[in-house]
């Protein structure tokens, strides 16, 4: 599954994990992504989201509806 949310378009960080020695090594900081499931009541069926926990907190600010419109305007399957 792609570390991408659907909603706020949140994606990998890259960085370095550095040691006691101060030597580098890449490292990839990894948004808190979830799958979750909504009922939408204006397509009358279930949509499954792939959400960062930001994502989850847009959607109980503005409502569902609104986010799925905003979505179908970008273009995004679900």
């Amino acid at each position: 599954m792609a570390a991408v949310c659907q909603v706020t378009g949140a994606v990998p960080g890259f960085g370095h994990n550095i040691s006691h020695s101060h030597r580098r090594t890449k490292r990839r900081f990894d948004p808190n992504i979830q799958k979750k499931t909504y009922f939408v009541p204006s397509l009358g069926r279930k949509v499954t989201l792939t959400l960062s926990v930001k994502g989850i907190k847009v959607i109980d600010a503005r409502g569902i509806e609104a986010v799925v419109a905003d979505l179908q305007k970008r273009g995004v399957k679900f």
